[in-house]
Parts: structure tokens; C-alpha cells; sequence
């Protein structure tokens, strides 16, 4: 059972209250907190309950946006902590994602990352606008267990087929999960260009990340 102070922060990040997340979070902290915790069993667990809700349709996007930015308040006070002592929180695995070539929008594909930090992965947000041979170079710095494409315009879903060819072509396809998301994009149009899942959402991609990962 978390403990009050967990509870609060808890609540303080469905509320979206970004000045009560960072005070509560520096409370914890003076108390003695483990900052750990502070992160698992306060601001994530927060941020779970939110991305649960927003996948079921009992919150909307400015919903998530505002627990996300409530969220980072908190930890903007915990990690120096962390920094300091020198603690690392285990990652469950990497995930690589960006906006692919020719889309700007950045929001979704943002809150994606930032749940998938808070589940315990470690992401690397390329941006947005990011090039098959980007994603390719990056899988060859890093090995990472997944590859995300996001694309929000209609015109551009279909560079996400463009990247997965280009994988393939580099034979890398069998050493990555692909997932894909997106406004336009379908469980048909992930299936039909060879991807390995969809993500309708931010929940729903983080849920996809989690069976991919076992």
C-alpha cells in the first residue's frame, strides 16, 4: 500500500497541479524519501492511472498533457537528487522514437516517450522530421529492442513504410520491433507495410512496448 505521501503525489498528477507535484516531491524528499520511490511509487504510478484513463476515454489529450507536465515538475526536483547519489533506475529495455520524415508534430509522439520513461524504459526521442537513414544509424550506435514511428499527417504515414524498407534493406529488420501510431495510421496500415504493432495511443503504445518486452 503506497504511503500517503505517494498517494498525494499521485493525485497531484491526475490533477494535472504542477506547483503541488513539485512541492510534494521536495516534501518527500526532506522526509527522507527514497527518490527511487519518490519516481515508482508516486509520480509513475501517477502517470499510469492518467495513460489508463486516457486509453479507456475517461480523459483527453489536454488531460494527459497537464499529468505529463505535472509529472515532469516532480521529477525536475528528484533527479538532481538522483544525479548527485549517482542511482540509475534499471531499464526494462530501449526504445528509439521520432516523427518520421517531412512531420513536424511532436506532442503525441512526446507524451509517448515520456510514459515509456516512466514504465521504466529507456527511450531515445529522435525529434521530429527524422530520416529512414536517421533511425538506421541509430540502430546500429545502439541495438535497441524497439523502434517507434510516429506520423501524424495522412501524406506522411507512408515514409513509416519507407523506413521499414530501408531496415529491412540494411538486414537489421530482424534484429528490431517496429510499432507504429499516428493519427491516420491503422492496425491494417501496420500490418500491410510489415510493422510489427500499432499503438492507437499513448497507453495503448506503452502496453504494445510491454508485450514486446515480454
Amino acid at each position: 500500500m503506497p504511503e500517503e505521501i505517494f498517494n498525494k503525489i499521485i493525485l497531484a498528477v491526475e490533477d494535472g497541479d504542477v506547483e503541488a507535484c513539485a512541492e510534494l516531491a521536495r516534501s518527500a524528499l526532506d522526509e527522507g524519501r527514497d527518490p527511487l520511490k519518490i519516481i515508482d511509487e508516486g509520480l509513475s504510478a501517477g502517470i499510469r492511472v492518467v495513460g489508463e484513463k486516457f486509453g479507456c476515454g475517461d480523459l483527453f489529450l489536454p488531460d494527459l498533457m497537464m499529468a505529463v507536465e505535472a509529472m515532469n515538475a516532480g521529477l525536475e526536483i528528484v533527479q538532481p537528487v538522483l544525479d548527485k547519489l549517482k542511482i540509475k533506475k534499471e531499464s526494462l529495455g530501449t526504445v528509439v522514437i521520432g516523427t518520421v520524415f517531412g512531420d513536424i508534430h511532436d506532442i503525441g509522439k512526446s507524451i509517448v516517450a515520456t510514459m515509456l520513461e516512466m514504465n521504466g524504459y529507456s527511450v531515445i526521442d529522435l525529434g521530429v522530421n527524422v530520416t529512414a537513414r536517421a533511425f538506421i544509424e541509430k540502430i546500429k550506435e545502439v541495438n535497441p529492442d524497439i523502434i517507434g514511428l510516429s506520423a501524424l499527417l495522412a501524406t506522411t504515414m507512408r515514409e513509416q513504410k519507407t523506413i521499414i524498407e530501408e531496415i529491412t534493406r540494411e538486414g537489421l529488420r530482424d534484429k528490431v520491433r517496429i510499432m507504429v501510431g499516428g493519427a491516420p495510421v491503422s492496425g491494417q496500415w501496420a500490418e500491410e507495410i510489415g510493422a510489427d504493432g500499432y499503438g492507437a495511443n499513448a497507453e495503448m503504445a506503452v502496453q504494445l512496448v510491454k508485450r514486446f518486452m515480454g
